[in-house]
């Protein structure tokens, strides 16, 4: 693991640690009832943020910063089986969960007042038992246990109610050809050894994509994982268009 990898681990294992103090900023339930009373809370101001932030960085808050991220990872040790297939299913989830946030506020009004600390504690998430209980049921039933069940970030596959967010960002950015943080490969100096997808934490056919140029993926999140392991430097970092439809544009 090299100096790269040892950081961005060290950040999303912080960033759990840290995962019981900031959990309401990221709730779906809060946001919910928030909405219901005209009111922007935290969550939403961090899911405006993750969308903004996904423009330029694509899910790079999935693979450097997201608590579940840590979780996850720390999960490996144990069942790092790869997935390949659900991602689907976190649309079914986030498509009615959204609905009901504007449906909700449209009954209420409209938003008439911004409270980021709504529903904390001196800021805090975790408040009294009652909070610490539904704090462990989305940790062990949303986030450890699919992981355990199903491999490899499972619940980024296919229950994250952010992730879709951050895709539909990438989709805009990628529509209109803005600059933006994304992974460029030259397939001519790989050795086909694998070892990219076979480390990839979202479990992602890398190998294949280098072929094909192609490391545009909605599941990516830039972790750099295939960056590092790679002995040939045969996927990089870039900053830029998307490559790969700027080829197809020229050929």
């Amino acid at each position: 693991m090299n100096k790269r990898q040892k950081i961005r681990k060290g950040l999303i294992l912080f960033s759990f640690f840290l995962f019981p103090a900031i959990f309401y900023y990221l709730s779906p339930v809060l946001i919910i009832q928030a909405s219901s009373k005209g009111i922007i809370n935290g969550s939403f101001i961090i899911f405006i943020i993750l969308f903004i932030s996904s423009l330029f960085l694509g899910r790079g808050y999935c693979g450097w910063i997201c608590p579940g991220a840590g979780c996850q990872e720390a999960i490996f040790l144990a069942r790092d089986n790869k997935v390949t297939r659900g991602d689907w299913i976190k649309w079914i989830i986030w498509i009615p969960w959204i609905s009901s946030i504007i449906i909700l506020a449209i009954i209420s009004g409209g938003y008439k007042k911004i409270d980021f600390f709504y529903m904390t504690t001196h800021g805090l998430s975790i408040g009294d038992t009652q909070s610490l209980l539904f704090y462990f049921c989305v940790l062990l039933i949303l986030i450890a246990l699919p992981a355990f069940i199903f491999g490899k970030r499972s619940f980024c596959h296919h229950l994250c109610w952010m992730a879709p967010f951050m895709i539909l960002g990438r989709k805009i950015r990628k529509y209109f050809q803005w600059s933006s943080l994304q992974l460029k490969a030259n397939p001519e100096n790989c050795k086909n050894c694998g070892a990219c997808t076979e480390y990839c934490p979202m479990s992602l056919p890398v190998q294949e994509m280098v072929k094909h140029r192609n490391l545009e993926n909605a599941e990516c999140i830039l972790c750099g994982t295939c960056v590092d392991i790679c002995k040939q430097g045969v996927i990089k970092y870039n900053w830029g268009k998307n490559i790969h439809q700027m080829h197809q544009i020229i050929d």
